[in-house]
């Protein structure tokens, strides 16, 4: 996190020191000063968004990137429908956003609305998710962490505790990034099973009972991978609780909840993302690429993640959720 905060904060300085030297030539003078009246600067962010825990971090996140630069933030999210997104985006282009920043988890679904923007000569920066497919979409890169990599740091610490089978419930249908993160705890751990949950985060309790269902059906499962705290912490939680079988439960992402849990010893560790981050990072890019057409991360992934909560450090990281950046 110190890293992330540290680069986050140097791109602004870079920023501001930029701007503060620009010479008096026409196209110096051309560019909005940073640190000045950039509210004519307009920068968006659509996402896949539910508005839940995870995705109120993240706009945090932008919404103060946008006020420390003093530009025009503009956030929208589409509660997980792929086409109400593209169509978020091109009102967007249309809307006149100078750059856009999205989440890409069904990039085939998004990427005529990207192309329209790239068309428009509007700079795109994905973030969350998309790590694997930014470039086709257009941006300049990605801010996020590489779903497969955190899914195989969570199976080496199921292999390293000993379990013997792991469950992947997946809350999401058509998310890419879900996906690699179940295939990424195969790749290291090996014996994983997923499970496509019907109703996902719109009825934990549904999915806990189809959680549930499966832990007494396969009596070999003795670990959950949870690709969502509230997935962890309100429907695999009580679901390996009610099995009465000693059950590992790790878990992707965070809540106040679910770092409770981890202080408790009931979930044994979250992979931190870092959405704060995400959403801060995205915004401080596409502000450096209007005002003086930088284009960082040298055509790679910028990567926020994963960094991992334990009962070590949670009561750490306890304290800045409570803040609403972490």
């Amino acid at each position: 996190m110190k890293a992330i905060r540290n680069l986050a904060v140097a791109l602004i300085a870079a920023a501001l020191v930029l701007a503060a030297c620009s010479s008096s030539d026409d196209a110096a003078t051309d560019a909005p000063a940073a640190g000045g009246d950039n509210a004519d600067l307009k920068i968006c962010m659509v996402t896949h968004g539910d508005g839940g825990g995870f995705w109120s971090v993240a706009k945090a996140g932008a919404v103060k990137a946008g006020d420390d630069l003093g530009v025009t933030f503009d956030y929208q999210e589409s509660n997980n429908d792929a086409q109400a997104q593209a169509q978020l985006i091109e009102a967007g282009v249309s809307g006149n956003c100078d750059a856009i920043a999205v989440s890409a988890p069904n990039p085939d679904a998004i990427k005529g609305a990207l192309a329209k923007a790239v068309q428009a000569g509007i700079p795109i920066v994905t973030m969350n998710s998309g790590s694997s497919v930014f470039k086709e979409l257009g941006a300049f890169t990605h801010v996020g962490q590489d779903e497969f990599i955190a899914g195989q740091e969570a199976g080496l610490r199921f292999k390293a505790a000993g379990m013997t089978k792991v469950l992947c419930p997946i809350q999401e249908q058509n998310n890419i990034g879900l996906q690699q993160r179940c295939d990424g705890a195969k790749d290291t751990f090996g014996n994983v099973e997923n499970l496509q949950l019907s109703a996902g985060l719109a009825d934990l309790a549904q999915s806990q009972a189809e959680i549930q269902a499966k832990l007494d059906a396969d009596s070999s499962i003795d670990a959950v991978f949870a690709l969502n705290a509230d997935i962890a912490y309100n429907s695999a939680l009580p679901a390996a609780e009610a099995s009465g079988r000693s059950i590992m439960i790790g878990t992707v992402d965070m809540s106040g909840d679910a770092v409770q849990a981890i202080v408790d010893g009931r979930i044994s560790f979250a992979i931190d993302q870092q959405q704060y981050a995400q959403g801060y990072m995205s915004v401080v890019l596409l502000y450096l690429r209007l005002i003086n057409a930088h284009e960082l991360g040298g055509g790679q992934p910028i990567y926020t993640g994963p960094g991992f909560v334990t009962k070590e450090n949670a009561a750490t990281v306890q304290e800045l959720a409570s803040a609403g950046t972490r």
